[in-house]
């Protein structure tokens, strides 16, 4: 059975993270795509626009010095643009190690995504990390 496109084009954004890759992520979002990340650290809070979100994810490997790895484990797909992506994200900062179970709802409308919602595991682990 094939791939669904909306699970393709995850699956493609998330293999362009972890090679770096911020031009093929640009090309998967709309112009105008937010994301929303939970907590109340400094990198939490609503991203807007493909240039903020890169920027977003440039930080997320400088706080880390590199060592943020993400490994997508599964997608579920509703067929009316949404998929959500089940991941495993590591990283270490500070002396303090993120280890967590994560997920990312995306609303994909024609071939781009333009809305992303982030959930966390544990959302006081993941403000300790970032503080």
């Amino acid at each position: 059975m094939a791939e669904h496109p909306h699970a393709a084009l995850v699956r493609k954004g998330y293999e362009a993270f972890s090679r770096g890759d911020m031009d093929t992520l640009r090309g998967l979002m709309t112009a105008d795509c937010t994301q929303h990340v939970p907590g109340s650290g400094p990198l939490s809070g609503d991203f807007k626009g493909q240039d903020a979100i890169i920027e977003m994810y440039g930080r997320l490997v400088e706080e880390t010095g590199g060592t943020m790895r993400v490994e997508l484990r599964q997608t579920l797909v509703d067929g009316r643009g949404h998929v959500v992506a089940l991941h495993h994200t590591t990283a270490q900062r500070g002396g303090k190690t993120y280890d967590m179970d994560e997920a990312i709802v995306f609303r994909i409308v024609g071939d781009k995504a333009s809305d992303l919602d982030q959930c966390v595991q544990d959302i006081d682990q993941a403000d300790a990390f970032w503080a």
